[in-house]
């Protein structure tokens, strides 16, 4: 009997460990990890609880506990984002860059952080214009191309990330294919953005799918109200037509 009793506990101290884990699990920070695990362990007296009233209770006292922080890490977490938008808007990019991070150790599924991680990257890199800095800058276009991907991958219907993946692609990168895969998916979602048709239509001509190109210009044309941006597809469609 002594030994099963041995085995139930220990049954039941793997349980409350597992619980445990589940709550600490949303802190970045391993060391912070083992204190929580061993400040729990220690609730009550000091040492792991044995016996079968001692065990529910503690476990009990547990679960409130972890309730508690992973209220705080909701809060914690909602700050971060409204940090990360502040500086955003001020064009604090180096700084949007160190508050992201921080706020993906909290949430590391939400497109929004995942997008402003890879615009604000992408400003970065494109700040870095010394030619000693091309690592450097190179490593800022990673986690740009990185980070909205991501953002693209976990919402189907965020458009922006797509666009800025196209702008990334056939303005920074050269990658004038990829740039078309990724304007065709934001003006799937947003038909007939000058701005996507623009990004779209550059893509084409860098591609010499001159045709493509005019189309994607005859479409701004037909459709803006805005005189400006007119004038400037007009244009562009001249350029195209004068170098097929």
């Amino acid at each position: 009997m002594t030994v099963n009793k041995n085995m139930l506990s220990g049954v039941l101290v793997l349980a409350v460990i597992a619980t445990i884990a589940v709550g600490i699990g949303m802190y970045k920070v391993r060391s912070r990890q083992a204190q929580l695990a061993s400040q729990i362990i220690a609730l009550g007296g000091g040492g792991t609880p044995v016996g079968i009233d001692d065990l529910r209770k503690a476990i009990s006292l547990y679960e409130k506990k972890i309730e508690e922080h992973i209220h705080d890490a909701v809060k914690t977490q909602e700050y971060w984002k409204i940090l990360v938008s502040r500086l955003f808007e001020k064009k604090l990019y180096g700084e949007v860059l160190e508050a992201a991070e921080e706020a993906l150790h909290y949430n590391s599924t939400d497109p929004y952080l995942f997008y402003i991680q890879g615009v604000s990257a992408t400003y970065k890199a494109k700040s870095l214009s010394d030619p000693a800095q091309n690592d450097e800058r190179n490593r800022y276009f990673a986690l740009s191309e990185l980070s909205l991907s991501r953002a693209a991958e976990l919402s189907p219907q965020y458009a922006r990330p797509r666009y800025s993946l196209a702008v990334l692609y056939a303005f920074d990168l050269n990658r004038p294919a990829e740039a078309v895969f990724y304007a065709q998916q934001f003006l799937a979602l947003s038909p007939h953005d000058s701005n996507g048709l623009f990004v779209l239509a550059r893509a084409y001509f860098m591609l010499e799918q001159y045709q493509n190109a005019i189309q994607c210009y005859d479409t701004i044309i037909e459709t803006s109200k805005d005189k400006q941006i007119i004038e400037s597809a007009q244009e562009n469609k001249a350029f195209v037509l004068s170098s097929r």
